[in-house]
């Protein structure tokens, strides 16, 4: 462990004794209602980890409670044929009752429209913004004098994970565990073949093979109708080449020689973009590269259209995927390669450490049910659990969808039945052991991707200051980047571009806010 993740996990573990010496002292004082745990759970007098993994530490669990779930998703059958639901409700003795909708948007209306009348789910999904509204309005439990019965879900998901669910210093949400990176750059090794070209070593190789890609008819069908690099948007195709200059996204924060920096002040994020725009001009870029949306990059790819794209492993690897690539061209060998070095070395990309896949959140008003309380507190540890609930929710029915040989788990031909089961992955699951269980053809891509150096970028733990509209600075930003990357805006303009970030954008305000709050999560302080 580094110094400074040492310094950010004492600064973890000071806040966590400091808030439980809090509450403590008020627990002494005879005045804690709001935050301490309900005196009736047996499990609140005597928490232990063990206990709290098992069904059996609910007060009473012998009574069957209902409880009830809601967050976005799909393909959730009905209850009668919910496999994952049969097991839990035997599990815990309760009777589950999840509904999950489709679209973001109906969720997040239906979820204010609850929260507003008083009528809570056990349990919710809900994003960072929804998290501070009704954690503010009081609305949400304040779990933090109640992390000791939930040691196992804390276990689970690790401790930078349970400060992601943390407003003011107090956790109101379980974090799921975090993701892992699925983007590197594939390239067609028959193209390369065919002009007898290696596999780009630099950023300038990369350059080199766009160019001939581009010129040298690499499918040999006498015709040029081909171009090198495709992607989605600016940084979509070059992330690795911003890696390659030591810059992370556009726009994000991360730590630099022991300092907080923001990729758009990095004094190598000129030279990133003075190196895009000269392979740009060389007309070997996807000409519509910043009018790509949804797939169409892939699609152009999959037609033989370019020969190197910046994306995802199931969107190349996949097997319907790869029926779709040879459908076009038999031929057509595609291949996952390592970043490209550059001045600062090589990364491919950023990625997001403060971000989370999911937050659920439990109603205040269920401290005042303390048996149905402590069985959802049963239900988070249960599917934390590694040895059974965990791997229910991930894998299904022991010796029906999947069997054990030794430590491996190997998925059986009904495993179909249970592929909705992510639905109750309600704090998560160990994203590369899953991924490779589940997709076994993929695995080498999926540890290939999650193998290679990134850049750490820090803006999920930033909450957005008031009067700072994100949506609007975000779009000068991507504006103002393609005008200099198209060779539209000269980039000696560039810090006249970041004066009026700061002022008409009112970029300063996130800007302070983000020093801000990760200095006090101890980023930064090298």
């Amino acid at each position: 462990m580094s110094s400074n993740s040492i310094k950010r996990a004492s600064a973890l573990l000071t806040s966590f004794a400091l808030l439980g010496a809090v509450v403590s002292g008020c627990g002494n004082g005879g005045n804690s209602e709001a935050s301490s745990p309900p005196a009736s759970s047996s499990s609140a007098s005597n928490p232990a980890s063990t206990e709290a993994a098992s069904p059996s530490a609910s007060a009473n669990p012998e009574k069957k409670i209902k409880l009830e779930v809601i967050e976005t998703g799909n393909n959730l059958p009905p209850p009668d044929q919910d496999i994952i639901k049969k097991e839990l409700d035997k599990a815990l003795n309760v009777d589950f009752n999840l509904t999950v909708y489709a679209s973001g948007d109906d969720y997040k209306n239906q979820l204010n429209v609850r929260m507003a009348s008083g009528n809570f789910p056990d349990l919710f999904a809900l994003d960072r913004q929804q998290l501070i509204e009704f954690s503010k309005q009081g609305l949400l439990l304040d779990l933090t004098p109640y992390m000791d019965r939930l040691k196992q879900v804390s276990t689970f998901i690790g401790e930078e994970n349970v400060k992601k669910g943390a407003v003011g210093g107090k956790v109101y949400a379980i974090s799921k565990s975090s993701q892992i990176p699925y983007n590197t750059y594939f390239i067609r090794k028959d193209w390369l073949d065919s002009l007898n070209l290696e596999v780009p070593k630099t950023i300038e190789d990369l350059k080199t093979v766009a160019a001939a890609f581009t010129n040298d008819d690499p499918d040999k069908n006498g015709k040029k109708d081909t171009f090198g690099l495709t992607g989605a948007e600016l940084n979509g195709a070059f992330a690795p080449v911003f890696g390659a200059f030591g810059v992370g996204s556009p726009g994000s924060v991360y730590e630099k020689d022991g300092k907080l920096v923001n990729a758009l002040y990095d004094p190598a994020m000129k030279d990133a973009l003075a190196f895009i725009k000269d392979m740009i001009a060389t007309g070997s870029v996807d000409p519509e590269l910043l009018a790509n949306t949804a797939m169409q990059h892939q699609e152009k790819a999959f037609k033989g259209q370019a020969g190197i794209i910046w994306i995802d492993w199931p969107n190349m690897t996949k097997e319907n995927m790869i029926e779709q690539i040879k459908a076009v061209n038999p031929k057509a060998e595609w291949i996952q390669i390592e970043p490209p070095a550059g001045p600062a070395g090589k990364f491919d990309g950023s990625w997001e450490i403060g971000n989370t896949p999911g937050r659920y959140a439990i109603p205040k008003a269920l401290e005042k049910d303390p048996e149905k309380l402590q069985r959802v507190f049963d239900l988070l540890n249960y599917v934390s659990d590694p040895k059974t609930g965990s791997l229910l929710v991930q894998f299904g029915v022991e010796g029906m969808h999947f069997t054990k040989d030794g430590d491996k788990i190997v998925m059986t031909d009904k495993a179909g039945e249970v592929g909705y089961s992510w639905l109750y992955q309600f704090t998560g699951r160990p994203e590369m052991s899953y991924l490779q269980t589940k997709f076994v053809p993929q695995a080498e891509f999926i540890k290939f991707a999650g193998d290679q150096p990134r850049i750490q970028t820090l803006n999920g733990f930033v909450d957005l200051p008031e009067g700072y509209v994100a949506s609007d600075a975000d779009r000068y930003i991507k504006e103002e980047l393609a005008k200099f990357a198209y060779g539209q805006r000269d980039l000696g303009e560039y810090d006249k571009f970041l004066k009026t970030l700061e002022t008409t954008m009112k970029y300063k305000l996130f800007m302070d806010a983000a020093q801000e709050q990760l200095t006090a999560l101890g980023y930064g302080n090298k």
